[in-house]
């Protein structure tokens, strides 16, 4: 007997690494800007211990862990991360097949990110996205004052399309979004393409390796 999948009302995107392929260059910035300040680390170490955490929490870490770093570190990051970005990222394979499915079926989606909306009008304006989501559809961290892990950017996007937690879908990369979802009542897909999905699954995320995956996991295959 073939699996039903049930189809959400609203999907919620996080925006690094699951809408652009932005990680890899941002946390690129990271190391480099790091090991001037006394903390050297690789990439695999970078990404391992900060991709969907605040710069907030990546400056009180690296402080913790050996870094001398000035008072103004977050803005001068974000400078060069920013700049970085501005060279050019690309979308994740299979998104723009996804929201146009999406779209064609009525289905409300929106991005909640633990990051700025200055930073996602870099990587999503580039690529056509922007407006697609600004400024209705478009939960910051930065604005809202709250970030992953705790639930309430989700909660606030549900509160602003009229849905119940239990109806929404959250597609996410990190560890802290999956928490942020588990937290917050909301069914999880927990985006790995090169990787097993350990640190997502054990937050009760359903590990996918592409994002063609996803409209078979909601119902619209």
């Amino acid at each position: 007997m073939p699996v039903t999948y049930p189809t959400p009302d609203l999907v919620i995107f996080d925006c690094d690494g699951v809408l652009v392929d932005s990680e890899i260059l941002s946390n690129q910035v990271l190391v480099e800007n790091l090991g001037r300040y006394g903390l050297d680390l690789t990439l695999a170490d970078c990404m391992d211990l900060f991709v969907g955490g605040t710069m907030a929490d990546v400056r009180a870490k690296s402080i913790a862990w050996g870094a001398t770093l000035p008072e103004d570190w977050v803005a001068q990051v974000y400078d060069e991360t920013y700049a970085k970005l501005r060279e050019g990222v690309d979308l994740v394979l299979g998104i723009p097949d996804l929201l146009a499915i999406l779209q064609k079926k009525g289905i409300a989606f929106c991005v909640a990110s633990n990051g700025s909306e200055d930073k996602m009008r870099i990587t999503l304006g580039q690529n056509g996205l922007w407006d697609m989501f600004h400024p209705h559809a478009m939960f910051s961290a930065h604005t809202l004052k709250t970030g992953k892990p705790d639930p309430d950017l989700f909660l606030a996007a549900a509160c602003h399309f009229d849905v119940q937690a239990r109806n929404c879908l959250v597609i996410e990369d990190s560890e802290n979004g999956a928490v942020a979802a588990a937290r917050a009542g909301m069914r999880c897909l927990g985006f790995d393409p090169h990787g097993k999905g350990t640190r997502l699954t054990r937050h009760n995320a359903e590990h996918i390796t592409s994002m063609t995956e996803v409209p078979r996991l909601i119902g619209l295959a």
